[in-house]
C-alpha cells in the first residue's frame, strides 16, 4: 500500500543538512507502524511530506513515496487534494490548533464529506453521527452541536480521529495524538485507534517519541536520528534485542524513567 524508497527533504530556507536523508519504509494494507525518535529526528517531515503538507516551494523533495501504485511526488496538488481527508487521513497532536474554535463539532467532523463525496446534509448529519459514536464521543446528537472549547481534551481529539476517519481512509497519519493527554485519557485514545486498526482494517503511521505507545499500538516499528532510519523491524523484537546504538539509548532512557517513577 505504502512504499517509499531513498526520500530525501531539504528545506530552501537555510536550516542546516537534510530534514530526511534517503529513507525506505514499507506499509501493507492494515499495517501497523510506529516511527520514533526524538524532536527533529525527521519522523515529522516523513509523515508531512507522504500526506502532502510540505510546501513545495520550501523544501526539495526526492526519492519516490508510492501509495496504492501512485507516486505522490508526482502528483499535482489538484490529484493531491484528492487524497489528503479522502484515502489519506491525519490526526495531529493538539486538536485545539486544527479545529475550528467557531464552528461546530458535527459540521467540523462532516467538512471532509461535503470535499470528497455527493452526500445530502441529513446524509452528512447521519454519517457524522455514527462515526461520532463510533469514536466512544458522549451523547452525539448533543456534541454535533457544541463547539471545540466546550469539549474535554479527549474528546476534541476523539472528534479529529472522527473528522479523519468519516470517509473510511486506507491510511491515518497520527503525528503525536496522545502526547497532550493524561494518561488514563491517552490510554483510551490508543485503545480506540487499536479497534479502528482491528475493526475496519485502516492503516495506522504512529509518529511518537513514547516507545510504551508505540509498543502497545504499532506491530512494526523504525527508529530515526538525524535524518536516517537507523533500525527497524518487528516491534517486539526491536524492543527485546536493538541492534543501534541510538536504539538502545531510547529504550534505556524508558526503563530509567519508568525507575524512578517506582
Amino acid at each position: 500500500m505504502l512504499d517509499i524508497k531513498n526520500l530525501t527533504v531539504t528545506f530552501n530556507d537555510g536550516r542546516p543538512g537534510m530534514a530526511v536523508r534517503g529513507i525506505d519504509l514499507h506499509m501493507e494494507a492494515g499495517d501497523t507502524l510506529g516511527l520514533v525518535g526524538e524532536s527533529g529526528s525527521g519522523k515529522t517531515v516523513t509523515a508531512h511530506t507522504i500526506a502532502g503538507l510540505i510546501e513545495r516551494d520550501n523544501a526539495t523533495v526526492s526519492g519516490e513515496v508510492f501509495f496504492d501504485g501512485r507516486d505522490l511526488l508526482k502528483c499535482t496538488d489538484e490529484e493531491m487534494r484528492l487524497l489528503q481527508g479522502k484515502d489519506i487521513g491525519v490526526i495531529f497532536q493538539e486538536p485545539m490548533t486544527s479545529l475550528d474554535p467557531l464552528m461546530k463539532i458535527g459540521h467540523q467532523i462532516e467538512e471532509t464529506l461535503k470535499l470528497h463525496c455527493k452526500f445530502t446534509a441529513e446524509e452528512r448529519r447521519n454519517m457524522a453521527l455514527e462515526v461520532m459514536k463510533l469514536v466512544g464521543l458522549p451523547t452525539p446528537d448533543l456534541t454535533y452541536k457544541k463547539y471545540p472549547h466546550q469539549l474535554s481534551g479527549g474528546q476534541r481529539q476523539r472528534a479529529m480521529i472522527a473528522a479523519a476517519f468519516i470517509t473510511h481512509p486506507k491510511l491515518l497519519i497520527l503525528d503525536e495524538p496522545t502526547t497532550a493527554l493524561d494518561v488514563t485519557v491517552q490510554a483510551q485514545i490508543i485503545d480506540l485507534l487499536k479497534r479502528l486498526n482491528e475493526k475496519c482494517g485502516v492503516s495506522l503511521l504512529f509518529i511518537s517519541h513514547d516507545l510504551r505507545v508505540i509498543k502497545r499500538v504499532c506491530k512494526r516499528v523504525a527508529v530515526m536520528y538525524n535524518g536516517e532510519i537507523v533500525e527497524q523491524g518487528e516491534t517486539e523484537q526491536v524492543f527485546s534485542d536493538p541492534q543501534h546504538e541510538y536504539t538502545k539509548e531510547l529504550i534505556s532512557a524508558v526503563t530509567a524513567r519508568r525507575k524512578a517513577n517506582v
